[in-house]
């Protein structure tokens, strides 16, 4: 069977037979890990291996590690990486220092993450957040300009490529000015065309080539601004994933059912 259009999380540390014949009967087209599923390194690596087992080798094992509040793996195993905003700070002191200590950042992230098989970070953000927007942006931003946002971002994306591992732009045009966390509830965004357009959308299009995006849902009231929400306004031709509302902070699975395991919706 062909891989299908669908990212899915498992239960806890280790691989249970019924989550053994869900990976084997769906196939689905990755693996996600979250705090539930990590212990040390070696129990990871066991994990994933096992997974792979079922799904093939080629499959895609991601993982949110972005530094900050952020960090799925972490100490005692994992060293602590440092949120968005450590890196905006230092391009305001020095734009290249500030972009090499990113790219450095990130390539440290990859060599982390790939011997233990995970392939796909969930990283870099091109969201600019506002003065008043939700703080489920906050510190992991780069900056509050589209230059800045997206110079910080692309030189993250370049780390991870450097280490073998394939970055995931997120979040949306529009999240980091949205009034509500994504997880919990929808955003609105009142922004109109042209803000969005200068702002948000310029933060996203000079990252139009990085060959994956996640998104996360989030109202925008008119039809016309509405419009705005689609990869052509970015120019982005990437593969693009949802994240479900299953994807809550403090990594507990809502039920045990086989449904409630996919995290992800292919997008198009």
């Amino acid at each position: 069977m062909a891989a299908r259009a669908f990212i899915t999380g498992l239960a806890g540390t280790t691989l249970t037979a019924d989550e053994r014949g869900f990976l084997r009967d769906t196939r689905p087209w990755g693996l996600i890990l979250f705090k539930r599923n990590i212990e040390d390194r070696a129990q990871v690596a066991g994990l994933i291996a096992e997974a792979l087992h079922e799904l093939g080798s080629e499959a895609a094992v991601l993982v949110d590690q972005e530094g900050g509040r952020v960090q799925r793996f972490g100490p005692p195993h994992w060293p602590v990486y440092p949120p968005g905003a450590a890196y905006a700070r230092l391009y305001d002191r020095d734009r290249e220092l500030g972009l090499k200590a990113a790219w450095l950042g990130a390539r440290l992230i990859a060599s982390d993450l790939l011997p233990m098989g995970v392939n796909v970070d969930c990283l870099p953000l091109a969201d600019v957040p506002i003065p008043g927007a939700d703080s489920v942006i906050g510190d992991r931003a780069y900056g509050q300009t589209p230059e800045k946002v997206a110079a910080i971002a692309g030189s993250i994306a370049a780390g991870l490529l450097a280490g073998g591992v394939l970055p995931v732009l997120k979040h949306i045009p529009g999240h980091g000015r949205g009034n509500a966390d994504s997880h919990l509830n929808l955003p609105v965004v009142h922004a109109d065309r042209a803000t969005l357009d200068a702002t948000d959308f310029a933060a996203f299009r000079p990252l139009k080539k990085l060959p994956a995006r996640r998104h996360r849902l989030c109202r925008i009231p008119s039809p016309e601004k509405i419009a705005l929400g689609n990869d052509r306004s970015c120019g982005f031709h990437g593969l693009r994933s949802r994240a479900t509302r299953n994807d809550v902070p403090g990594d507990n699975p809502r039920s045990d059912s086989r449904l409630d395991r996919v995290r992800w919706l292919a997008d198009g």
